[in-house]
């Protein structure tokens, strides 16, 4: 049984004419098409993932009973309401109403599909980024010339900070296996300088940078520096346009999965994989010689269990 407010709003809808067309795509689809196109917070994506989960429900709340729900303050309502197009929650809520009537038109079993599995939707907008990642490598090259000028600069520079620290520290980890010196930078301000003009003192050329959202303004201020201090910047991020990416010389834009609170990084890291690949590739000699002394070291000091 729909609560008073919903049958108040759905006989409103009625004796207005609205109607909700019999093709129109499903509510769970509506939301996520309507808050997958901006960049939002952690706190954003919760209230954003509320609303997927309780629409029918969600949609009739006032924004104090909103904010309650999903344990945020107020202003953070009406500033997700900005952030997804809207001029305010009275706007939002509008739209969601309009949702959430279509829900409550379908009964008990259409709800219920509806809601479906928002792992498995997370699963999917992720294969959806590898997919235009697949059609991207179609043509390698540019890839490939960027993995052999990286393996040629000497020492190489990785730079991810904040949340793009962690495909930063992946890739250096797998680089230092075929590289001589591999460089890591996941702290910004003086501490970045300090290691990017180290790095080109030292005869470096080039330097690897992560930028995924949430950007953060000491990534760009990190690599304007190195791009002052002489070194050229290949950078891994989800955005092809952008301050970051205007200031690198080569640019690897992907997707990232946005569906869940926190971002899911498969195609940036398989294109951190790509570039090593492509490195080891660029000097196959050394590749072999670094490899089979690294298995030598790991055997006499028993790095790993044995299977």
């Amino acid at each position: 049984m729909p609560s008073p407010q919903q049958a108040r709003a759905q006989a409103s809808a009625i004796t207005s004419g609205k109607t909700v067309p019999e093709a129109e795509a499903a509510p769970t689809s509506q939301l996520r098409a309507l808050f997958d196109q901006p960049r939002l917070s952690p706190g954003q994506r919760r209230i954003a993932q509320y609303l997927i989960e309780h629409i029918t429900e969600a949609a009739f709340l006032s924004i104090t009973d909103l904010a309650d729900r999903v344990g945020v303050s107020q202003p953070s309502v009406t500033r997700f309401a900005g952030a997804v197009g809207f001029t305010g929650y009275p706007a939002l809520r509008e739209r969601l109403q309009a949702i959430a009537l279509g829900a409550l038109a379908g009964g008990p079993a259409a709800a219920e599909e509806d809601r479906g599995n928002e792992l498995q939707s997370a699963v999917d907008a992720e294969i959806d980024n590898l997919e235009n990642l697949r059609r991207d490598f179609a043509d390698p090259d540019r890839l490939i010339e960027t993995g052999r000028q990286l393996s040629a600069s000497a020492p190489l520079t990785v730079l991810g900070l904040r949340i793009s620290a962690s495909l930063a520290e992946y890739f250096a980890y797998a680089a230092r296996r075929i590289h001589p010196d591999v460089r890591l930078v996941t702290l910004g301000g003086s501490v970045a300088y300090d290691a990017l003009l180290q790095s080109r003192e030292a005869g470096g050329t080039w330097v690897l940078a992560f930028s995924l959202p949430r950007h953060a303004q000491e990534t760009l201020a990190a690599v304007r520096l190195a791009r002052g201090a002489g070194l050229r910047v290949a950078l891994i991020t989800d955005l092809a346009l952008g301050p970051v990416a205007d200031e690198a010389d080569v640019t690897f834009a992907t997707g990232t999965g946005s569906r869940l609170v926190f971002d899911s990084y498969a195609a940036p890291g398989l294109v951190a994989a790509a570039l090593l690949q492509a490195m080891t590739d660029a000097d196959p000699e050394r590749t072999q010689a670094r490899l089979e002394a690294y298995e030598q070291v790991s055997d006499q000091h028993q790095f790993f269990l044995r299977g």
